[in-house]
């Protein structure tokens, strides 16, 4: 799985943080990622430039639309977006 995401994020340019490497890992029923950033493209958010799984929260995903940087929390099993808001650089982000 891993070594999936690895390839996925080469081919596209996205950066994984350590962290999304680490326990945290998406439910027995999740969607694929590659489906994910696929839905999250389609709603105009792109280019994407980090993704991360964390267990209580999601697929946290960071994003340009109209070009300001948002940061999304997705649904890994429905795949619904169900937070967004803009992006700030301050640690307790």
């Amino acid at each position: 799985m891993k070594k999936t995401i690895l390839a996925l994020c080469l081919l596209t340019g996205i950066s994984i943080t350590p962290s999304a490497f680490a326990d945290d890992k998406p439910p027995r029923n999740a969607k694929p990622l590659s489906e994910i950033i696929r839905n999250v493209e389609s709603r105009g958010y792109s280019p994407i430039v980090d993704v991360d799984f964390d267990d209580d929260d999601g697929w946290e995903i960071k994003a340009y639309q109209n070009n300001e940087k948002r940061k999304l929390k997705v649904n890994p099993v429905s795949g619904e977006i169900i937070s967004d808001r803009k992006y700030s650089d301050r640690k307790d982000d």
